[in-house]
This record gives C-alpha cells, structure tokens and sequence, in this order.
C-alpha cells in the first residue's frame, strides 16, 4: 500500500488525478519488474484492495501477471495467498460490489475470466498442486478459487480436474483437513466437482467418501447438526443419484444400516429449527434416491430388503405414526415409505401390521385413508397418502385381497372402520378430490388381479333407508349418468377400466344394465366442450373395452352388434377421434412420466400413472377390434383356442418333463447311495482280505513251528493224549471249513442272481426314458464292474479257504503220522510242547471263528446290496451295446494275454540259454528247478513216510 500511496500521492501533488486503469498498469509493471520480491508482494496486495472496485482492469491486465506469481513465487505463502485472492475476487460474480451504472453483466464477465485462465489446462493443474500447501492463507483462496472455476465452466474444468494426475484425490483430502472453514468449503467443492458426472461420482466414491461423509454426519449430530450437515447430504446426493454403481457401493459397504440413527426422534417433537427440518428431509430424500422406482429393479429390491434388515423401515413407520412431526417432513415421510415397499412383498407385509398409537389402535393403513378422503388436509399430504396406498398395493395380490374383502358382505366389521368403508366413503363424497383418490386407490386394488375383481362385483351398497341395495358397479354408473364434476367422472371412469379390462364376468355385469350403453354413446357422439372432450375419450375407451374383452353371452350386446352401434350412431372415425382424445392431453404426458402423483393444484389432478400404461396397452387393441369384421373374429376366434389348445399341450408337456426331471433326479440319487454303499463294501472287503492275509501267514509260522515239535514227540503216551485233543479239534475245524464253504457258495449264488437281474434290467427299460436314463448308465456300468471286483476277490478268498483247509488236512496227516513215533526218553518234553500245541490250536479255533463272523458280515453286506439294487431295477439299465463293446475289451485283453504269455515263455527259453553257457564257462548257477525239485523231494519223502505209517 505505501508503494500505491506513493503513486497517487505523487499524481496528486501535481494536480492530476490518475485513473483506475492506469493505477492498475503500473502496479502490473511494478509485479513483473521489481526483483524484490517485497515489492512484487505490495504491489499484489494493492491489485487485490483494486479488483473488487476495478474487477474488469484487474482481471484484463493483471491476469497473466499473478499468474507468473503463482508459478515463480512458491516459496512465499504470503504473495501466493494475496494472487489467489485476487483472482478469486475477478472471477467470482458474487465479489461484485461496483456500483449499479457500473456493472457490465456481471454474470458473463465472470464466465469470460473463467474461459480465459481455463484456456490453459496448465492453470487449474497449477491450483491443484497449490492445494498441497497446508498454509491457511494459501489453501483456502485457493480452495475457493477451484469452487468458482467450476461453478462457472462446470463440464470443462471438471474434465481438467479428472485428467489431472491425483487430482480428485487432492480435492477429497480436504475432508480430513482439521480446520472446518476449509473443509466445509471443500465440501461446496465436492458439490460442484460430482455435479452430473458419473465418472468423477465413481472415483469420489472409491476415494472412501461415503465413510469421510458419514463420520462428519455422526460428529455434527446427525438431523440437529448444522450446514455441515446439509452440504454433506447435498454430496452424498450428487453421489447416488442416477448412479448404479456408487449406490450398489453403498449397499454392500454397510452403509445404509449407518442411515438408522438419522430418525431417531424423540417423543417430544414440538419446536424443530429450521436447520432440522431441512437436514432431516434431505435425509429422507437420500433414502429415496436407493429406492426409485427409476433404479434397476433388483438394485431397488436388494437396497428396500436391507432397509427392513436394518430397521431403517421400522424408523420411518415410527416418524410416520409420532405426533408433533412438522408437516413437510410428514409428508415426505409417507413417500419415502411408499418407495421403500413398493414392490417388496416383506416389506408391505410388514407396513400391512403397522397400527398407529391410537385408542383402539388402528393400522396404519386406516389413519392414513382418512387424511386422504378428508378435504381439510393439505393438497400434498392427500397427494403422498394416496401414492403410499398405491405402492403398498403394487405386485400384492395379498394386499389387494385383504382391502377387497374389507368391502364384501362376509368380512364387514359394523364396530370399526375399515380401509373398504373409507374408500367407499370418499368414491360418494360431495368432495371431487374424495372421488378422485378413492376411485384411484380402488383401481389399485383390482390392477392385474382378475380374482379381486370378481369378488368386487359381489358388494353391495345400501343407497337410501328403504331403498334395496345397489351393487358397486350400479352405483358407479348411475353416479356417471347424474353429470357430476369432471373430476368425479374421469376418476370414476378409469375405475370402471381398470375393472372391466381382462374380465369378461365384469364386462357382462356392466352390460346387463340396458342404460349403459346408450349413456356411452350418447356422451361420445355430443360435442361438446374442451373440458369435457377428456370425459368423451374415456367413454370410448370404456366401450371399446366392452367390445373387446366381449365373450358373447348376451345375445343383445354381442361383439358384432355393440360394433353395429358404434358404426351406426357414432361412426368409426369420430369414436377412433375421440378415444385418441386421452393421449393428446397435456395432463396424460404428465401423469405418465413417473408413479408419484405430482400436481401443481388439485385441478390438474386428472390421470393416474398406472392407467396411463393401461390406456397405452389398450387403444391399439380397441381400434384393432373396432375395424374387424365378423368373419375376422370368428377366425381370431379360432386361433384362440387353438391358442389355447396349444397351451395346453406344453403345458402337459411340462409337466411331463418336470416329473421325469424328479425321477433322474432320484435316479441319480439312488446311484450315489449305491456307489458309497459299494465303496464301503470294497473297503470291508479289502481289510477282510489283509486280515486273512495275517491268518495266513500266522498259520504258516504255527505250521513251522508244529512241524519242528513233531520230531520230539516219540512217547506213545503223550502222543495218545494229543492224538485224542487233535483228533476232536480237527474234527471241528472240518465242521466250521464245510460251512465256510456253504456260505461261499450261497455268496456265489447271491452274486449270480444279481448279476442276472442287472442283464434283466438292461432289457426291461422303456424307449420312453432311454434319453433320462442314459445320463446315468455310466455309473451303472461302473456299478457292475466294482460288483465284478468284489465277486473276484471273493474267489480268491475261496481258493483260500480251500488251501488253508488243505494245509490243516496236510498237518492232520502230519500229525497221525506222529503217532507211530516212539521215544522213551521224552515224555516230560512231550508234555509240555503238548500244552503249547493245545494253546496255538485254540489260537487257531478263535482266529477260524473270527474268519467266520466276517464272512458272515460280508454275506450280510452282499445281502444289503441285493435289496438296494431290488429298490432300483426301475431305473438301472445298461445299453445292450455297451455291453457288446465290454466284451470285445475283454477279448482283446485275453488277446493281449495270450501274448504276454508266449512273450514270457520265449524270454524263459532265453534265460535258460544263457544259463546253460554260463554253467559250460564254469560258473555256479543257482537253478530255481532243482530247488524246487529238491523241495518236492522232500515233500515226497514225508509222503512216503506218512503212507507207510498208514499202513501200519
């Protein structure tokens, strides 16, 4: 400032008053020339007391040259946070403080500063670098530098910003910041930064925004913080809305159970400030941006499932029911419940058992019908009960059954009031919106639900003491004829639609009634004026709906003759003019753009967003069906029940194919319990055979060990009394082999009736099921050979028993041969290798019975298998040409056997060859015959000696 002082001082001695402008350039030469850089600091500090009264010299001038302060002079925090002011002050509409004659749109001159310093990406990359500087006076202006640049020239600068390395990663650390003017002014960043661009939404999102924003909420105090609060609701909005991806991050990071404490309110709600009004419905409009009905649909149904979950739901039923709650935010309320179990059968179920705390209680549902139909509520809040009862009716056939049967003559409750008693109430009210909701709301209960409105047809009305009763229909029409309100009537008539469409029992009902269709036409064939031109339309569309869902029963009123009416008072072309009168009307476009009823007044209130979709579906349909002849639809006719017929037949089909799925499937079952029962049985079997294995060899060492005992046992004596115990132990070893025997062979047998009732099987399947079972004649086949393994086995463990039987028969003959040996002089020996002979053959008799008592088991096994293989001889089955090709394998296996053998017996010729030049060299060559023959040798001798104590 002395430096500027200096300049107009000066000026001012000599009696020349300097302009703004030439000021200006001279403290713009003072910044680029002065090499000190205090001077360069003054003469900043001075543009920038200058650029809010000379913001067009500032910014023309002086641009370039705070922008080389910014690249040059870094290293002075003082100079960067003067240059950042400065600019922020010419580029920010809302610095302009000139005087009105002064101001040049000031709007369009802070966009023209903007294009400009944005022109070179370098600059916003340069402000982004700066926010590395922790000095307050630098990153703050620098903070509110960036938040203008993007208010300006949004799409640009955010385009710079998201190719900006680290760019939105520098931007989201000013949430962490400690001091909270400059984190809450980088919230207003973040605002402007996530306005309308996903891709930037994405990364703000992963860059862990939700937790940073979150935790800010919790500190703040939640709906009773400040601003704060707001701005990071106003972020997280930017965040979610119409962005798929960040509201499925929100979902599965557990975040909506962190929504939950937000409604928690008091039961004292009287005196809410402002700021909690605003924070609390921001917060429930959050809820509704997860479940739109605009969202995907199973993103919507997954985030309303987690909201139950939660109990966020139960919240907001609570905020919905307490007393005291401000209007606005009740309203609200309501439609953020309304979206929350549109469509989710849990949910609606669960809004069905809400009661309001009222003496009696009564649901919820109740409560709410009786603001709706009641004329002193606000417009709004009847707006949002209605879209709340329509939501809870969305896809529940359940729901509309229990509001249906509130109306029939069985389920009436004269002691309370029922939703049926108040939408009956409100459909005959002198209140035109009454009519209007309560026709609505009463189409809802019928949409897409034939049975309902069947049974609706089935209330009757007592209109008058003494008068009989009225069916709902009647009372509907004859209100049509009294010429009400056009409100009342265009209500009335889209509940007659809704009704009549896809029910021909309700189209006959409604043309029983000889007045009806003269009234129709003769309310389509007037003209009359614009106000009642949508009246004409729906009446057509009521007709044409008469025509087409026609099944013919009323000889009167036959498709042919009511088209003959039309023809003859009407006219084709007038009656296709006017049904055409329903999508020309600039409230139909309105109501069709979202569900929610959304009406400037409650004269605007004319159509209904699902009738719309009705109206759109139908009037194809209708002109269609006006323009056919009679022969036309004898052969639609026709092909409808040909149609029909065919529907049938698939039908029948599918379930055909359905029970023969259940069938394989139980097949397949049944396989897999074989085959595990087959494994079980293949490992019994495989320990049996070790176990056997370890009585061979245990029977082998007592053979030795009887063999070398024999030779001392020469006393006639003792040998008498051990011939007496073998004689009687061998007698039962014989008994005990014989029926080892036995049981093999009925084994054997078993076996064969199996194997006999599989090839039975092969033959007995039907050609009907060769394609269902053909998926699990593999495992059948492997079935059979692990059957063929075990029955192998099984004969190798005969041919067992029957060497050891002929090893005992050989150590009987060993041991009568024993009895003609005599010695004197051993008879205390023989005694006592007696007892332990006594001792390995009861070894020898319990180790027998064990072998028994597994035998019998796998018999018992074996029998096991036969009953699990009788329980599927429906299903198994084996082709007769896999069969075919098993065989073959088998030959060519024999085949390849064959000529293994002669291989083996040319390479035994060999080494005998070569054997014998070894024997001609000289060399001792062990010969495996002679040994062997030499062991015969032996064998032959005790032969020969047994024989001769034979015949003794």
């Amino acid at each position: 400032m002395n430096f500027l002082r200096g300049v107009m001082g000066g000026q001012q001695s000599s009696g020349v008053q300097p302009s703004g402008a030439e000021t200006i350039q001279k403290l713009c030469d003072r910044v680029a020339s002065s090499t000190l850089l205090d001077d360069r600091r003054d003469a900043v500090r001075a543009l920038k007391s200058l650029s809010k009264k000379y913001r067009l010299e500032v910014g023309t001038q002086a641009m370039d040259h705070l922008l080389n302060v910014l690249q040059t002079d870094r290293a002075d925090s003082e100079i960067i946070g003067y240059a950042l002011d400065t600019l922020y002050n010419v580029l920010s509409n809302d610095a302009e403080e000139a005087e009105e004659n002064q101001q040049v749109q000031t709007d369009d001159l802070g966009v023209q500063f903007t294009e400009m310093f944005i022109k070179q990406q370098d600059n916003v990359t340069m402000l982004l670098s700066i926010l590395e500087e922790f000095d307050f006076h630098v990153r703050w202006p620098d903070v509110k530098l960036l938040t203008c640049l993007l208010k300006q020239q949004g799409p640009q600068v955010q385009q710079i910003i998201l190719v900006s390395p680290m760019g939105v990663s520098r931007l989201m650390d000013l949430l962490d910041d400690s001091r909270e003017v400059i984190r809450n002014d980088g919230l207003l960043l973040l605002q402007q930064l996530t306005k309308s661009n996903a891709a930037i939404q994405k990364i703000v999102a992963f860059e862990n925004a939700f937790e940073r924003l979150l935790d800010i909420i919790t500190e703040e105090g939640n709906s009773d913080g400040g601003i704060v609060v707001e701005d990071c609701l106003l972020l997280l909005q930017n965040l979610l809305k119409y962005n798929n991806s960040n509201q499925n991050f929100f979902k599965e990071g557990s975040y909506i159970q962190r929504m939950k404490p937000w409604f928690e309110v008091g039961d004292d709600n009287s005196g809410w400030s402002a700021q909690k009004v605003t924070n609390l419905h921001l917060m429930l409009q959050l809820v509704r941006v997860l479940v739109s009905p605009g969202n995907p649909p199973g993103a919507t149904s997954s985030c309303q499932k987690f909201m139950y979950q939660c109990g966020l739901l139960q919240q907001l039923c609570i905020i919905l029911m307490a007393t005291g709650v401000p209007a606005d935010i009740l309203t609200e309320t309501i439609n953020t419940v309304s979206e929350v179990i549109r469509g989710s059968q849990v949910n609606q179920d669960y809004f069905a058992s809400v009661n309001a705390p009222s003496n009696p209680p009564r649901p919820a549902i109740v409560v709410l019908l009786m603001s709706m139909v009641n004329e002193r509520q606000p417009f709004v809040l009847r707006c949002a009960v209605l879209y709340c009862f329509q939501c809870f009716l969305y896809k529940n056939q359940k729901g509309q059954g229990e509001i249906v049967a509130t109306l029939l003559p069985s389920t009436i409750d004269a002691t309370s009031l029922s939703a049926g008693q108040l939408l009956c109430g409100g459909l005959f009210s002198t209140d035109s919106l009454s009519n209007w909701c309560a026709a609505v709301a009463l189409a809802h209960a019928l949409l897409e639900n034939s049975t309902q409105k069947e049974q609706l047809l089935r209330v009757q009305l007592a209109t008058s003491i003494g008068n009989p009763p009225v069916s709902l229909l009647q009372q509907c029409t004859n209100i049509l004829a009294q010429g009400s309100k056009v409100q009342t009537r265009v209500g009335l008539l889209m509940l007659l639609c809704t009704w009549l469409t896809n029910c021909p029992i309700a189209v006959t009902h409604f043309l029983h009634n000889a007045a009806n269709v003269p009234f129709l036409t003769a309310q389509i064939s007037e003209n009359l004026g614009e106000e009642e031109q949508l009246v004409q339309g729906l009446c057509a569309m009521l007709l044409g709906i008469c025509i087409y869902y026609n099944d013919n029963s009323l000889e009167n009123n036959t498709k042919e003759k009511l088209k003959q009416l039309i023809e003859k008072r009407i006219g084709k072309e007038i009656f296709t003019e006017k049904l055409g009168f329903i999508t020309k009307h600039e409230f139909y476009s309105k109501a069709a753009q979202k569900p929610q009823p959304s009406f400037s007044s409650p004269d605007h209130m004319m159509f209904d967003h699902e009738f719309t979709k009705l109206v759109k579906e139908l009037e194809a349909v209708i002109i269609k069906a006006i323009y056919k002849s009679s022969e036309e639809d004898k052969k639609e006719e026709e092909v409808k029940k040909s149609l029909e017929q065919h529907d049938n037949i698939i039908s029948h089909y599918k379930t055909v194919i359905r029970e023969q799925d259940i069938q394989l499937e139980n097949l397949k079952q049944t396989v897999s319990s074989l085959q595990a029962k087959n494994e079980q049985f293949q490992t019994t079997v495989t320990q049996q055979l070790a176990q056997i294995q370890q009585h061979k060899d245990q029977y082998n060492l007592l053979k030795v060990q009887l063999g070398k005992d024999s030779q001392h046992y020469n006393a006639h004596n003792s040998n008498a009394q051990m011939n007496g115990f073998q004689s009687e132990e061998v007698s039962q070893l014989k008994e005990e082999i014989e029926e080892m025997k036995k049981q093999h062979e009925l084994l054997q047998v078993e076996l064969s009736e199996n194997n006999v009732l599989i090839e039975n099987l092969k033959h007995s399947q039907a050609g009907d099921q060769t394609e269902q079972i053909t998926a699990g004649s593999e495992q059948v086949t492997e079935l059979q050979k692990e059957i063929e393994t075990i029955k192998s086995q099984l004969h190798v463990q005969s041919t067992e028993i029957n060497r050891l039987q002929a090893e005992r028969m050989d150590l009987v003959q060993q041991i009568e041969a024993n009895t003609t040996v005599t010695a004197s002089d051993a008879s205390t020996t023989a005694a006592s290798k007696n007892s332990d002979y006594e001792e390995k053959m009861a070894s020898l008799l319990q180790e027998l019975s064990s072998l028994k008592d597994e035998l019998k088991a796998l018999s018992e096994e074996k029998s096991s298998l036969k009953r699990e293989l009788d329980s599927a001889h429906s299903t198994a089955a084996i082709l007769q040409d896999e069969k075919h090709k098993l065989l073959q394998e088998v030959a060519e296996s024999k085949k390849e056997q064959d000529d293994l053998l002669i291989l083996l017996a040319d390479q035994d010729q060999k080494i005998l060859g070569l054997k014998n030049k070894l024997k001609e060299l000289g060399e001792q060559v062990e010969d495996e015959d002679d040994l062997e023959s030499g062991d015969a040798g032996d064998e032959d001798d005790l032969d020969d000696e047994d024989s001769r104590d034979d015949d003794m």
